[in-house]
């Protein structure tokens, strides 16, 4: 049976030109002087609520995005499904009183709960690679990888490092609980802050059927969760008193940790399986064994260290040197960690550090957005970079402890089905990095075009070149303008870019007459793009009127989404994230469909950096192909901008 978005949400929601980049602010984003900047949540009651689209208007635009995907026959039926649905006598104004009336009884947003619940916890399948998102950081010249990162021990630049960040992130987390963090703008438009609060000490909790989040705020845990070897480790960083734990300190904790876990495995025979793998696996078969953990006291006690620890961080020793030397190889082991090991990957934050001192993150979505988890990093890695002042020791810092798990055979035998089923679908996903550069952002601009709107009908123009037809395709823009807001799509496939696509390699056609089309494509992804931002998309809204279906009687009268042209038109061939600047920080995740593409990219000053990925049991895509046409097609526009100025 179909979920409410007929497949999971595009893994990476990150943004458009209307959305802000993955930039880190300035060095003094975490004074503790609030009378130099606004206060983190000083705009949120001037923010306001997120509008609920006429149907009228969110049927015409949703009609509009059809056109390019159907044929006449099939935008008639469509058509007559909208005009019923939206007509008086449809069921479509009984559901948009109900959001309405949700809209009245919400605190904040009408969208909140439903997106949280419907385009997240409810998905069953392992979140682990089908909705978290990853990310390769940039390597660190005051770190230099080493040599040689022997196998199955931590090196000297790995902690060193991986101390560094987390002190970083820790100031961030005393930020965010003091309200000295910098309140985000755009163009002098408020942003909200809200998601920020749900960055440290935030955990996704398995449950049977529909899984919750348990956060606090203001996050005062004392303690981070170190992943080594497969075991879990609590390591505190503040003291009892909150102090915060000094970079020596930290290091030596990490330290500490690692020849804990070294004792105790050394210990043992046989080493105990990890509850942690459980948690690549199928959510309810997680939920199963949660259930059969917290009958044990002990057990509680131990899922709660994990769930409220303010972030992960992974030290990987057991990695294939390609995996840690290759930036490609890297990217693929920061998004699925080969079979799911040493990660658990309900954190909302997991650093990954490997041997040579290489970073990567990988991230639960439900929580936040990734846009503003990626502004914490980029902030930490701005401040990485220079030399650091150590603060003064903590008193009384409590020691690393491996945290410590009773397991029934039951259990056990629900990880092994885990570790099974996550080793399938890290082998079935392929992923590539891209870099285009002959030209980057500077260049485009000198046609004066938005360089996010050029590359959204680039890959338009490429998919047709590539597969002959157009690709119904995601582009998350933020809603961070609103009250609590999240996101919504941007669908980037257009009447204007399919008709571009379609005279691009047309001989008998002008490249004046290109160039035409092109302008157009460019127009109508810029329109999209503003009305998203604006809280006048389409999927957004179709959503929240289906959430209200009250009954399958019910269902079968919503004509609208009875047409196949609604589940066709949202299975996303294409799945894009814009993730600017990339020279730092370059974001990976799955396709969304069996047949399709995840597409991460990022236009710096000088180049272009794009991500990859494909399921590799599709008989349909071939992303090393693709990637091939995608330069091709970037280099053609290349010619052609530059033909055209010279006329």
């Amino acid at each position: 049976m179909l979920s409410l978005l007929a497949q999971r949400p595009a893994a990476f929601c990150t943004g458009s030109r209307s959305v802000l980049s993955v930039t880190a602010r300035s060095r003094n984003n975490y004074t503790t002087d609030s009378s130099q900047q606004v206060s983190t949540f000083a705009n949120q009651n001037k923010l306001p609520r997120l509008p609920i689209p006429t149907l009228k208007a969110t049927a015409t635009r949703y009609l509009k995005t059809l056109r390019p995907l159907l044929d006449n026959s099939e935008y008639a039926r469509a058509e007559r499904a909208v005009s019923s649905f939206i007509s008086s006598s449809g069921l479509g104004p009984v559901l948009q009183r109900r959001l309405q009336e949700v809209d009245r009884q919400a605190p904040a947003s009408w969208l909140e709960n439903i997106w949280v619940q419907k385009a997240y916890l409810e998905w069953r399948e392992p979140n682990y690679i089908n909705a978290n998102w990853a990310a390769l950081l940039a390597d660190n010249p005051n770190f230099p990888a080493v040599g040689d990162a022997p196998p199955g021990q931590p090196t000297g630049p790995q902690l060193a490092r991986a101390a560094r960040l987390i002190v970083h992130l820790l100031e961030a987390n005393d930020a965010i609980n003091q309200g000295t963090l910098t309140a985000d703008s755009q163009r002098g438009t408020p942003m909200c802050m809200n998601q920020f609060k749900w960055q440290f000490g935030t955990s996704r909790i398995a449950r049977p059927g529909c899984d919750g989040l348990v956060n606090q705020y203001p996050s005062t845990a004392t303690h981070i969760l170190v992943m080594y070897r497969d075991q879990t480790i609590e390591v505190p960083v503040y003291n009892n008193a909150g102090q915060r734990a000094s970079l020596v300190q930290i290091t030596s904790q990490l330290l500490q940790a690692t020849r804990r876990v070294d004792d105790l495995l050394a210990r043992q025979a046989q080493p105990q399986p990890s509850v942690a793998n459980i948690t690549a696996g199928n959510r309810d078969n997680w939920a199963n064994a949660r259930q059969i953990l917290e009958k044990d006291t002990a057990n509680v006690e131990s899922l709660a260290k994990v769930d409220s620890a303010l972030f992960g961080v992974c030290l990987d020793v057991n990695v294939d040197a390609k995996d840690i030397y290759d930036p490609e190889r890297s990217v693929a082991l920061f998004t699925h960690s080969n079979s799911g090991c040493n990660r658990w990957f309900d954190k909302a934050i997991q650093l990954i550090v490997l041997g040579n001192g290489r970073v990567g993150v990988n991230c639960e979505h439900t929580p936040a957005d990734a846009l503003t988890t990626g502004s914490l990093l980029m902030e930490a890695m701005e401040k990485e970079t220079g030399i650091y002042k150590d603060t003064a020791s903590c008193a009384e810092l409590a020691e690393p402890m491996p945290i410590q798990w009773n397991i029934t055979p039951e259990v056990v035998k629900l990880i092994d089905n885990a570790q099974k089923e996550a080793g399938a679908l890290a082998g079935n996903l392929r992923m590539l990095l891209g870099n285009m550069t002959q030209y980057g952002a500077q260049w485009i601009k000198t046609l004066g075009v938005s360089p996010d709107a050029y590359f959204q009908v680039a890959l338009q123009a490429a998919y047709f070149r590539h597969h002959g037809k157009p690709a119904p395709t995601y582009e998350t823009s933020s809603l961070r303008r609103f009250l609590h807001g999240r996101t919504e799509t941007i669908r980037s496939c257009s009447e204007e870019s399919l008709a571009f696509s379609k005279v691009f390699d047309d001989k008998d056609v002008s490249l004046k007459k290109k160039l035409q089309f092109f302008q157009q494509a460019i127009a109508a992804h810029l329109e999209y793009s503003k009305a998203a931002s604006l809280g006048q998309g389409v999927d957004r809204h179709l959503l929240g009127l289906r959430a209200q279906i009250q009954s399958p009687e019910e269902a079968e009268k919503a004509l609208l989404f009875q047409d196949p042209s609604y589940i066709q038109s949202m299975s996303f061939a294409m799945s894009t994230s814009n993730v600017t600047p990339g020279e730092k920080f370059r974001g990976a995740f799955a396709p969304v469909i069996p047949d399709g593409y995840g597409i991460n990219y990022a236009m710096d000053k000088s180049d272009l950096k794009f991500s990859i990925s494909e399921w590799l049991s599709s008989p349909v895509t071939d992303a090393t192909a693709f990637r091939e046409t995608i330069y091709k097609t970037l280099s053609d526009l290349y010619d052609a901008g530059e033909y055209a100025k010279r006329q």
